[in-house]
């Protein structure tokens, strides 16, 4: 059963149970998935659009997966590793030189302050030391993620989430001590 819905504009929009089931799913989850992309990029601009990619392919889909919050973590990982896969091949073709200048980060914000950005160098970097495994169960769960749907996304078995993520905890605090006690 449809009904159709007038938005401003003029424009009629046809929701269906899907569609507001879908539209509630995103309220609800989109900011949480942006944060986990964007913590393991480091890359807001990619981490909204693989979030939004996330979506947009759950509503091509037509129908909810059995668990829709892990499904869409695991298909915005599959796109993440199809970008880092192309940049890297990428970064392959072109020279050192081009490939510096196309590939750099971008120019630090005015205003932004020293400490807040020699801290989140601290952290990049510590967490870009540790395993894939590691760094994803730990950006999972700093955004929330229970332990059945980090399961899931990283197809691991559920019992063992807590150790898991209990050894991950410490490489990281380890490599962020030896980090700091190099600087």
């Amino acid at each position: 059963m449809s009904q159709s819905r007038r938005l401003p504009g003029s424009i009629s929009v046809e929701t269906t149970p899907f569609h507001d089931s879908v539209v509630a799913l995103f309220e609800a989850n989109f900011p949480r998935l942006f944060r986990y992309l964007d913590r393991l990029s480091g890359e807001p601009e990619l981490a909204a659009d693989l979030a939004q990619e996330a979506f947009v392919k759950l509503y091509g889909r037509g129908s909810l997966p059995d668990q829709p919050e892990a499904w869409l973590v695991t298909v915005a990982l599959n796109l993440f590793r199809n970008v880092k896969s192309t940049r890297a091949r990428r970064h392959r073709l072109l020279t050192i030189a081009r490939a510096e200048s196309v590939l750099s980060d971008p120019p630090p914000l005015p205003g932004q302050a020293a400490e807040a950005t020699e801290l989140r160098v601290r952290v990049r970097t510590a967490i870009d030391q540790l395993s894939e495994r590691d760094q994803r169960l730990l950006l999972l769960r700093a955004e929330g993620y229970s332990y059945r749907d980090i399961a899931t996304v990283l197809e691991l078995n559920e019992a063992s989430i807590g150790t898991l993520l209990a050894r991950a905890k410490r490489a990281f605090s380890d490599v962020y001590q030896d980090e700091s006690d190099a600087s």
